[in-house]
């Protein structure tokens, strides 16, 4: 699998992501649990909707690969 989202962009998918559950967890309301989708894109290092329109957040080479 092939990494195309950058340091920064994965800490704040996953700080949102994990904001978002929590408070689907706490009584939020439903749609919070949308917070699933930039958690695990967050934490995988890959997005599919960017790899579909083809943007790459990551700055080095050596970012893109696993």
């Amino acid at each position: 699998m092939q990494t195309n989202v950058g340091k920064i962009d994965r800490a704040v998918r996953i700080v949102a992501g994990t904001a978002l559950v929590v408070w689907a967890v706490m009584g939020g309301p439903v749609w919070a649990w949308v917070g699933v989708l930039p958690l695990v894109t967050g934490l995988v290092g890959s997005c599919p909707a960017y790899t579909l329109i083809g943007i790459n957040t990551c700055t080095t080479s050596g970012d893109q690969q696993r």
